[in-house]
């Protein structure tokens, strides 16, 4: 076997079809194959079979006649592709040798048409080849001679003189060449014999010589057998009877006016239409004058026609179609009154129309073909067109806008390839379609459609849906709570898109990451594992990482923020004045003091941030209302109006400090004030002897109350009531006033003598806080107007109150 690669003309090739077939390759007729890219048998390679062998008989060693190693047609997926749908030849797909797929019937397959020969190609892959070859079905004598009626019946006239010659209906033979009609016999008479001649299509018909002239007065009619040979081995033969019935006196024939008419019929003429007239004329007169007409016509081939027997126009009856029939072979006949008959010959030519759309028959499909890979073969097919010259060739081409392009292989087939690498993200699915239009009038176009899917390669890392991710997460949170998620899509389709997360925790850091946070591999979903306290931890930061599945896999990394939100969980905390239930912390305050004195400042913090820890303060209970206020954002306690006489002594303040979160959370601290007139003179005794004093002046103040209800009677009686009651009342706090004695290690009193007058300048204000567990109090100055004091009234103080001096510490 020979072959090539080089440039290979389209009608240079012997065996190659009649159909000369003009492609375009994107919008460009092409009608001189391209270099071909793949080696190409330039001679078919015949093979030779007889019709009606049984399927599945051995037909040829493939592998040993295209010169291919063992093994390499199944390697290289190897097809045999014949014209149109059906598949008579397959491979064995044990031993790779070509086999019948069906029983041939060559009668079927080529009609008349000697020789009959299926051409088919070998088509191999990777590399893309074809091998041309040709399957000759070779005749067998299956098929007997017959005629088309088992009697014939001619009139001949007495007068009929000898060597006269009468036409006779030939028999059909559906077998070709040697097996075909050879000749024709007749049965012995002393009257006729047969000549058998050959028509112009190679057919052979008999005619009827007459040899001795007929007598109607002795017969008037003859029967004889008509015999039709083929030439097989054994002959098969077909017989008919011939009956001649003897006519009076008809001197003359009908006679046409040409033995041979011809005429061009295009394919598409419409039933009914005229196609020609044909005319006989006999001289003879009277009924033996008149002419009528009828058509000899083969049986087997079911000709389209019909005649008018007294007009002789012969018509269109049923479709013509050029394809399977060009050229019709049809006997008219002439018959007058007398039954002589004359004949003649019309040879019908269909003239080819373009009635036949292109057909593409795809042979191969390749899908899906990965991405990033240029130049793949996705698809083999072949074009025909079964119409002839222009109306064969034709125009092959697919859209400009599709990342593919057309090239033609041999013949008539054509491979579809990648133009460049494809990019399955871009685009997984391209439906191509194959247009073919042909060069008739009109033209015809056919669409042939193939889809094909583009496979994944992993060539995409995952991405991010964010550049960055900042997470919130309350603190105090329950363990394994979901504090946000993060994701990332992949482009790429499969496994290629299937991410797994996973944590890449910092190694620098001395926090422990691990243990405050996990993530689900499958969902990016975060979790805080524990607890979280934003006094402890603010914020963190860590990196994720999403792998996807692919080969090789790829990967990329976000960084995560998680921001620790801060809960109001913390209660103010009152620094200032300390609590100790034991010891209350208590304030002096001199009744000397003007509206908005400052008593004294509550200090409070609040571990919290933000607004759980904006501190307000609020006074909720006083022993005398209206007196103290709290400035609401300092803690300021001041007063609010000047101080008399008939205030009590003693004050005790509950204040509340608060925050600003939610829920709000507080404090209370409790204050104790006295009133003092200056420090020489207490207003009150120790807190131990405070209540007996208000038990008192409330009964002083009961007695006070039923005087002056007893007044009303007598106005005297009121004035002496009152004078005596003035005078028990001071003599009863004098008595209780100097009355009591101060315990070692206890404030004695409110007093502290630092002047001559026995009392503190009312220029100064302090802040005590009296203890009754350890004797000792804290005295603080807290502001001088005058600041010079007489060193004399100091010492003289320090001399009359030694106890004094052991009991208050000066700050």
């Amino acid at each position: 076997m020979k072959s090539w690669k080089g440039f290979f003309l389209w009608n240079q090739t012997t065996e190659m079809s009649h159909t000369k077939v003009w492609c375009k390759t994107r919008q460009v007729m092409v009608l001189i194959v391209s270099m071909l890219l793949w080696e190409v048998g330039s001679e078919s390679i015949q093979y030779a079979m007889l019709e009606e062998t049984e399927s599945g008989t051995f037909v040829a060693n493939l592998t040993k006649d295209l010169g291919l190693r063992v093994g390499e047609l199944a390697a290289r997926d190897a097809r045999v592709v014949f014209k149109g749908n059906r598949q008579y030849l397959q491979l064995d797909p044990q031993t790779q040798d070509l086999v019948l797929n069906e029983n041939l019937d060559r009668e079927e397959l080529c009609g008349s048409t000697e020789p009959c020969v299926l051409s088919f190609r070998v088509l191999l892959k990777n590399p893309l080849q074809f091998y041309q070859a040709e399957l000759r079905v070779i005749d067998i004598n299956d098929h007997a001679p017959e005629f088309p009626a088992r009697e014939m019946l001619l009139k001949i006239s007495e007068i009929a003189p000898p060597g006269k010659i009468f036409p006779l209906k030939m028999a059909q033979d559906l077998d070709t060449g040697s097996h075909s009609i050879q000749s024709y016999t007749v049965s012995d008479n002393p009257h006729f014999h047969v000549l058998t001649r050959n028509r112009s299509d190679g057919k052979k018909f008999p005619e009827l010589v007459l040899d001795k002239a007929l007598d109607r007065e002795k017969q008037d009619q003859l029967r004889l057998k008509l015999t039709a040979v083929d030439g097989g081995s054994p002959p098969r033969s077909g017989t008919t009877e011939i009956q001649i019935l003897v006519l009076d006196i008809n001197d003359n024939a009908p006679e046409f006016a040409q033995e041979l008419y011809e005429v061009q019929v295009p394919e598409n003429n419409p039933i009914g239409s005229l196609l020609i007239i044909v005319s006989a004329r006999d001289l003879d007169t009277g009924p033996f004058g008149e002419v009528s007409y009828g058509l000899s016509q083969d049986e087997d081939v079911n000709e389209p026609f019909e005649i008018n027997t007294k007009t002789g126009e012969i018509r269109l009856k049923s479709r013509l179609d050029f394809e399977t029939f060009q050229f019709y072979h049809v006997d008219v006949e002439a018959l007058d009154g007398g039954g002589l008959t004359g004949k003649c010959s019309l040879v019908i030519q269909v003239l080819d129309v373009n009635d036949n759309a292109p057909e593409v028959i795809l042979s191969s499909l390749n899908s899906p073909i990965p991405e990033n890979l240029p130049g793949i073969i996705v698809a083999v097919f072949s074009v025909s067109d079964a119409d002839s010259g222009n109306n064969q060739q034709v125009m092959c081409s697919i859209d400009d806008n599709l990342p593919f392009l057309l090239r033609p292989s041999m013949e008539n087939f054509y491979t579809l390839e990648t133009d460049g690498a494809l990019d399955r993200e871009s685009r997984s699915e391209y439906n191509i379609t194959i247009t073919v239009t042909d060069m008739g009038t009109p033209r015809l176009t056919t669409q042939h459609t193939i889809t094909v899917q583009v496979s994944d390669i992993n060539d995409n890392a995952p991405s991010f849906t964010q550049t960055s991710y900042t997470l919130f997460v309350h603190e105090n949170n329950s363990p394994a709570l979901h504090i946000g998620t993060i994701s990332a899509t992949d482009s790429d389709s499969g496994s290629n898109a299937h991410i797994t997360y996973s944590l890449l925790l910092p190694q620098d850091t001395q926090l422990a990451l691990a243990s405050l946070v996990s993530i689900n591999a499958d969902n990016g979903q975060l979790f805080a594992l524990r607890a979280l306290d934003y006094e402890a931890l603010q914020a963190f930061t860590f990196h994720v990482d999403a792998t996807d599945q692919g080969s090789p896999a790829l990967s990329s990394q976000v960084l995560v923020r998680v921001v620790v939100l801060d809960d109001n969980d913390n209660a103010p905390f009152v620094l200032y004045p300390m609590q100790n239930a034991s010891a209350p912390c208590t304030e002096l305050l001199p009744r000397a003091a003007e509206p908005g004195y400052l008593v004294t400042k509550v200090v409070a913090v609040d571990h919290d941030s933000g607004q759980n820890a904006w501190l307000s303060f609020q006074l909720l209970k006083a022993t005398e209302p209206g007196l103290f206020s709290v400035w609401a954002h300092n803690g300021e306690v001041r007063t609010t109006r000047l101080l008399s006489e008939r205030d009590v002594p003693k004050h005790r303040l509950l204040l509340l400090v608060k925050d600003n979160g939610d829920p709000m959370r507080s404090a209370s601290v409790t204050l104790h004030v006295l009133l003092v007139d200056g420090f020489s003179q207490p207003y009150l005794p120790l807190p131990e002897v405070a209540q007996d004093s208000i038990e008192d002046a409330e009964n002083a103040l009961t007695l006070y109350l039923v005087i002056a209800l007893a007044s009303v009677s007598s106005l005297f009686l009121l004035s002496v009531v009152l004078f005596v009651g003035v005078r028990l009342c001071k003599k009863f706090r004098t008595a209780s006033l100097g009355g009591y004695s101060v315990p070692e290690g206890h404030f004695p009193g409110h007093l502290v003598d630092v002047s001559g007058a026995g009392t503190l300048s009312q220029s100064y204000q302090y802040e005590v806080c009296l203890r009754g567990d350890t004797g000792t109090g804290e005295f603080k100055l807290r502001k001088a107007i005058n600041p010079h004091f007489p060193s004399v009234t100091s010492e003289r103080n320090t001399e009359e109150s030694p106890t004094l001096r052991n009991s208050f510490l000066f700050i």
